[in-house]
This record gives structure tokens, C-alpha cells and sequence, in this order.
């Protein structure tokens, strides 16, 4: 499907593909989606693994200074047959967040669909939110927000060497763009090679230690061998937060009760 044949789009940022999300896709034939940098629930393109719906990427920095007039006109030129605009309630647009979803009513001579608010336990679902329960660690509760478990990539690179020696092997992750969960320890699950394998991971400053910060995978009962290409991991439970131990010993025998913890919450 090309942009000269679509007739619906919704508009929105759509970090997080989340379920509120879900309800403007399966009204249109596109997602519009406005693009910023940085601090991500889904960095990019890969929003589109979350949708089977076109997605069409607006830079913010391009249109920002576009005023709700000429935002219109732009959607209009970029998409000939445009027929039906689908936003959310507290959508805004143009210069300044100068223009409404009542706005976009009286801009647009096609049908606009505005889309009440969804809640999960009288909680309303926004990327924000969702955020927020990520930084403290309430990982259940963004994954109810989002629809789905939440889910980061990373090339794997050279870690202290501790892991293997001292504690247990782990895969350590370069993470960029996105918003990271509260430092801590998690039950996971990790995609190698188009697997998904049970997992306990770190992510947070290594205190014990040299105080560095890390993103760390250790694969539960499988023999991994060597991996060099970037993995996928998705948070299922929070185990508990980050931690200063006396030794590598002390260290090592909390991370067994981790192993533990994370094996149940994955049963």
C-alpha cells in the first residue's frame, strides 16, 4: 500500500505500540507516527513490529514550527485520498501545541474520529505512564498498560570478566534510546538466534564492584555458547533492586536465590 492509495490514518507518537495505541490502529489503513529522539519504550521502525499497519514517519524537528493550518495541508499533500483522520482525546499538533483534536474538526474537510480515553484498573493508558512504573520498577503493571511484556535490544559486548570467573556467565547488552526499567534484578526472557531462552538479568550500576553500569543477561539451563549479534530481552517480574554486598561471595550467593526467584516467576 502506497501513500497516494490511503484513505485512514490515525496520528501520535505511538512509543509503546501499547493498547490504547491498538485502538487507533485497527481503525485506519496507516500510522502516522511523529518521531522524536531518545528515552524510547520503542525506539523507531520499531514500532512496526508491533502493528501490522503502514507506518509513516514525521520527524518532530521537521514539523514543529508548522502551524495547525499547514500541518493539515502537508497530510492532505502526502496523502491524496485522505478521508477519515483518527486521534486520540487529548491529541495536539501544530506550532506550539497550538491546534486540538476539536481543531483538527474544523481543519480537516473529511471525517475525524476522536478516541476516548482507555484505562486498565483506572489507570489511563499513556506512554508517560507507562514510564513512570518502569522507572519504579513496576514492571507488571507496564506490561498491562502496554498489552504485552516489555521488551529491549542490544549488541552484546565485553563485560568484566567477573561473570564467568567469579559468578555466573552473563551476556552484556549496549542498550541505546531506550527508557530503561529501575536498577535491579529481573526474571526475564531472552531472544538468541530466534529463540526465546528463560532468563535473570542485571541492569544498573555495578556496586559492588567498579560502580560501572551495566545491562546484563544470564541464561537459565542452556549452553549458549559464544553470541556476537544483537538480542532481544523481555522483562516478566521484578526481583529486587539494586544492592551493595560485602564480598563476590555475598554476591554470588544472592544471585543463586535470584536464579531461584526468576525460575518461579517463569514456571
Amino acid at each position: 500500500m502506497y501513500a497516494n492509495t490511503i484513505k485512514s490514518i490515525a496520528i501520535g507518537s505511538f512509543d509503546g505500540m501499547h493498547i490504547a495505541h491498538q485502538t487507533l490502529a485497527e481503525k485506519v489503513d496507516a500510522l502516522v507516527i511523529i518521531e522524536r529522539d531518545g528515552g524510547y519504550l520503542t525506539p523507531g521502525y520499531k514500532r512496526a513490529n508491533f502493528t501490522s499497519k503502514v507506518c509513516c514517519f514525521y520527524h518532530f524537528d521537521v514539523i514543529k514550527g508548522l502551524t495547525p493550518e499547514a500541518f493539515v495541508q502537508r497530510l492532505k499533500t502526502d496523502f491524496p485520498q485522505l478521508a477519515t483522520i483518527v486521534v486520540g482525546y487529548d491529541f495536539a499538533f501544530g506550532k506550539d501545541k497550538a491546534g486540538t483534536a476539536q481543531t483538527l474538526r474544523t481543519l480537516f474537510d473529511g471525517k475525524v474520529e476522536i478516541v476516548q480515553e482507555v484505562s486498565v484498573e483506572g489507570v489511563s493508558v499513556h506512554s508517560r505512564t507507562i514510564k513512570e512504573y518502569l522507572r519504579k520498577g513496576n514492571i507488571a503493571m507496564a506490561n498491562k498498560l502496554l498489552g504485552r511484556t516489555y521488551r529491549i535490544d542490544g549488541m552484546v559486548v565485553s563485560g568484566q570478566g567477573l561473570g564467568k570467573k567469579e559468578l555466573v556467565p552473563t551476556l552484556n547488552l549496549n542498550v541505546k534510546a531506550y527508557q530503561l526499567p529501575l536498577e535491579g534484578v529481573y526474571a526475564t526472557r531472552t531472544k538468541i538466534k530466534g529463540e526465546w531462552l528463560p532468563s535473570v538479568s542485571f541492569l544498573g550500576h555495578r556496586v559492588t564492584t567498579d560502580d560501572s553500569f551495566a545491562v546484563e543477561t544470564h541464561i537459565l539451563e542452556h549452553d549458549i555458547g559464544e553470541v556476537k549479534e544483537k538480542v532481544e530481552m523481555e522483562f516478566v517480574d521484578f526481583i529486587r533492586a539494586n544492592q551493595k554486598f560485602e564480598s563476590l561471595e555475598a554476591l554470588k550467593e544472592q544471585i543463586e536465590k535470584d536464579v531461584v526467584s526468576a525460575k518461579e516467576s517463569l514456571c
